[in-house]
């Protein structure tokens, strides 16, 4: 379920109580921007004591990071697994 679901599920009596329909759209958003507010990844990150969050966008270049900090190998590998 997305957060708008979440939303009108998790406040349905909140929001049918309220007749006006402009008074009941504008608590709706209210709602909802309070969900992504909450859900945004820095505010995760924080709450679950994440030590970082990386952007989508720099995502190749930490990987590439990682994988470049790696010992090189000094043994060859076996191309196959001896069963003795």
């Amino acid at each position: 379920m997305g957060l708008e679901g979440a939303v009108k599920k998790g406040f349905e009596k909140q929001l049918n109580a309220i007749e006006d329909p402009a008074k009941r759209e504008a608590l709706y958003n209210k709602l909802l921007d309070q969900l992504y507010e909450r859900g945004k990844a820095v505010n995760m990150a924080s709450y679950l004591e994440i030590d970082a969050v990386i952007d989508p966008a720099d995502t190749r270049r930490w990987i590439l990071k990682g994988l470049m900090s790696a010992p090189p190998k000094t043994q060859p590998s076996r191309p196959y697994v001896d069963p003795v």
